[in-house]
């Protein structure tokens, strides 16, 4: 095709659908809500389900599968290291991963303002595209409404995913021991402090990039090779590491010690100094919490040291009997620190 019959955006060519926004015309059901979904939607993320066009999709399973919503409502849509469609994708991969399934299949609504460039939505697009095919998921149902100018903000995506249950999957809270070892998959607060230095128009924002990434190949290699020495996954998004250690302290009746060095980019903490903020409560979208058994830490590291997502995972602690229903941060000096539930969110619309 000639280059003419393209509108370039940032990085992939936008089809001449003779538009350059989003209108609410897009979301009335008629000839222009399916031109948008058929060079867009159903061209993008073609696949044999999806090629059908129900408002519903057919999928097979044997025994327990696992399920999870979520919606994206990130502020800004475009941050240092990703967008709000990458966000979507791997934010629900993570959920299903988190519970020990296998992430096949996800759904894809939007809610768009009137007025969204077309540019954007098609760079937004593109993203969730590369996302699934990375994570190894397919989009195969959806939704499209627009709404009037002022009545969004640019656009809020929505996405379920659904798969079968690992076999070797026996998580939860229950499961966990004392002297159970705690480790994280990788740098602490990157995403936060990204989506807050874009918003701050901070000039080191190039230099924090967000952690977002699908955990569903870590998750099952964990599964494979360590099996029920594998008791929890829980990826600290809002609310960061500490929201997650309080609760599962809170529920399991049981202390949690953490160790105060733990991996985060200099960058990184440099800007939680700036904001006066602890790392500890700051989001995370590419990173997993996994408690297991002692005995299973070293083939676990091992995994985890394999994969891009995980090279620089480390040990964070462990469960005690000591200090019950806490999570107590342990400095190198041998100073103790109460790391306490968070009373109100630090950032909104991180996600």
């Amino acid at each position: 095709m000639s280059e003419n019959k393209f509108r370039y955006s940032k990085n992939h060519p936008v089809p001449d659908i003779g538009i350059e926004s989003i209108s609410l015309a897009h979301g009335s059901g008629g000839k222009l809500t399916n031109r948008l979904l058929d060079h867009g939607i159903f061209d993008l993320f073609k696949n044999e389900k999806l090629q059908k066009r129900d408002d519903g999709a057919v999928l097979n399973f044997d025994g327990d599968v696992a399920f999870s919503t979520d919606s994206f409502v990130v502020s800004p849509i475009f941050f240092p290291g990703g967008d709000i469609g990458e966000l979507a994708v791997n934010g629900t991969v993570n959920d299903v991963a988190m519970t020990g399934g296998i992430p096949k299949y996800l759904s894809l609504s939007f809610i768009i303002e009137e007025g969204l460039p077309l540019k954007d939505f098609w760079e937004i697009l593109h993203s969730i595209k590369h996302s699934s095919e990375k994570a190894g998921v397919q989009i195969v149902t959806g939704d499209t409404k627009v709404v009037e100018k002022g009545k969004g903000d640019q656009i809020f995506i929505n996405t379920t995913g659904i798969g079968p249950m690992h076999p070797n999957a026996k998580l939860g809270v229950p499961e966990i021991h004392t002297g159970d070892v705690i480790l994280i998959s990788g740098n602490v607060a990157s995403h936060g402090m990204a989506i807050l230095s874009k918003r701050e128009g901070l000039g080191f924002e190039s230099d924090i990039l967000s952690d977002t990434t699908n955990l569903n190949h870590l998750t099952s290699a964990l599964l494979d090779i360590c099996g029920i020495g594998i008791k929890l996954f829980r990826d600290p998004t809002r609310g960061g590491i500490a929201t997650v250690l309080n609760e599962i302290a809170l529920q399991l009746k049981k202390g949690i010690t953490i160790l105060e060095k733990y991996p985060i980019l200099p960058q990184v903490k440099s800007a939680c100094e700036i904001f006066g903020l602890d790392p500890l409560y700051v989001a995370n979208e590419g990173l997993m919490l996994i408690v297991l058994h002692e005995n299973q830490v070293e083939a676990a590291l091992k995994i985890l040291h394999a994969h891009e997502a995980g090279k620089y995972a480390a040990v964070l602690g462990y469960i005690s009997d000591e200090h019950p229903g806490k999570v107590v941060s342990k400095s190198e000096l041998g100073g103790n620190r109460v790391v306490a539930m968070p009373i109100a969110e630090q950032l909104p619309r991180i996600c």
